[in-house]
């Protein structure tokens, strides 16, 4: 019997079934046969490579592998990803790239016996056969500088400026280290902007996807909303799989990236010490209350950044206001393009008073501050 015909029987077995009786057939028939493991694992990259096809990227494969899947299948799924770049010569992009680099960084050995590890990956290759298309996203642009060191500094800058915001203890601290963090934040999308327009450059918008996991998805997804649109981007919340893609020009996208992030961040650990002091005090409506604290949290935050972005809008420079208009235009246009047809969401079971009062006063304490105008 060849290898083909043991991984085709294998997968006649167990991958258009989701009975357990099933899987173990499968796995039976791979684990008997050694022979079978290198075309085994051709049939996986197989698998990674038509996700691609179907608009899929690196993190977003991982993603959904780690929210359906366990640990081992994550390990098993990077391991294909990386194997597959090894003969794919398509030129992905600096940002396909960097979420390779990215996943070398975690575990993708993957020790088990034969029998263990073929059921692990029938339960992924199930996964994967099963992932449905979605809109695909633009290859990242190259730059329009070649100042591409400078850029990566800034942005290595600005995340250790975040990252200290979020650890340190002491409020004045947090607000000073932020307050940097958004002035270059601001710097480098207003140079880019400016530097595109003066030179005639040919910069259009793209888009990322940022994960959106639950539990209370429905409130993160609306902080990430706001964040975006305060940074001259547009969110679209994909609620089934569990992300948002934001569009929008690569300096404001990789603004929102660190943003959401650092927001969340001190929004979790602000719920996390309000909850401690509601349950000092004899509650226990967990759910509800970190439901609604962070509903509050993102309906206030929302507001602050709205008003900060007016503000910023008003201190600049009179060549950036046609400059900015032109982008949003572009902007639009693109995510009608890839989203002809969207719908409003809105947030539920939103019934703790004591969690959104404490919501709307973490969301108060968070660090952001306007910007002070450029020079």
């Amino acid at each position: 019997m060849s290898t083909s015909s043991t991984v085709e029987r294998a997968f006649a077995a167990a991958l258009y079934a989701d009975t357990e009786t099933a899987l173990d057939a499968g796995a039976s028939v791979l684990a008997a046969d050694p022979a079978s493991d290198a075309e085994l694992a051709r049939r996986g990259e197989e698998f990674v490579a038509a996700g691609w096809r179907r608009g899929w990227q690196p993190a977003d494969v991982v993603r959904i592998v780690r929210r359906d899947l366990d640990d081992v299948h994550v390990r098993l799924v990077i391991s294909l990803i990386l194997k597959e770049r090894e003969g794919d010569g398509a030129p992905r992009g600096a940002r396909w790239a960097a979420q390779l680099d990215e996943l070398e960084a975690e575990p993708h050995d993957l020790r088990a016996d034969r029998f263990s590890r073929a059921t692990v990956t029938l339960e992924l290759y199930r996964l994967l056969l099963r992932l449905p298309s979605i809109e695909p996203l633009d290859p990242p642009r190259e730059p329009v500088t070649a100042a591409a060191p400078q850029e990566t500094r800034m942005l290595t800058r600005i995340r250790a400026l975040l990252a200290k915001a979020e650890a340190t203890g002491f409020p004045e601290e947090a607000e000073a280290l932020s307050a940097k963090a958004q002035e270059l934040m601001a710097r480098h999308s207003i140079d880019e902007a400016l530097l595109a327009a003066r030179t005639h450059a040919k910069d259009a918008p793209g888009a990322c996807r940022i994960g959106v996991e639950p539990p209370y998805e429905t409130a993160k997804a609306v902080l990430l909303d706001a964040v975006a649109g305060a940074n001259r981007c547009r969110a679209v919340w994909n609620e089934a799989l569990c992300f948002s893609t934001v569009v929008g020009f690569e300096p404001d996208l990789e603004a929102v990236e660190l943003l959401y992030t650092s927001l969340l961040v001190q929004a979790t650990t602000a719920m996390t010490k309000a909850e401690a002091a509601q349950r000092a005090g004899g509650r226990k409506r967990t759910k509800t209350f970190r439901q609604s604290f962070l509903a509050a949290y993102a309906h206030r935050i929302g507001d602050r950044l709205a008003s900060v972005a007016g503000e910023q809008v008003t201190a600049t420079e009179e060549e950036l206001l046609p400059v900015l208009a032109a982008r949003d235009v572009a902007v639009a246009d693109h995510l009608d393009r890839m989203f002809p047809e969207t719908v409003t969401t809105r947030m539920r079971g939103i019934t703790d008073e004591a969690g959104w009062h404490e919501g709307a006063a973490a969301a108060d304490r968070a660090q952001v501050r306007g910007r002070r105008p450029l020079p």
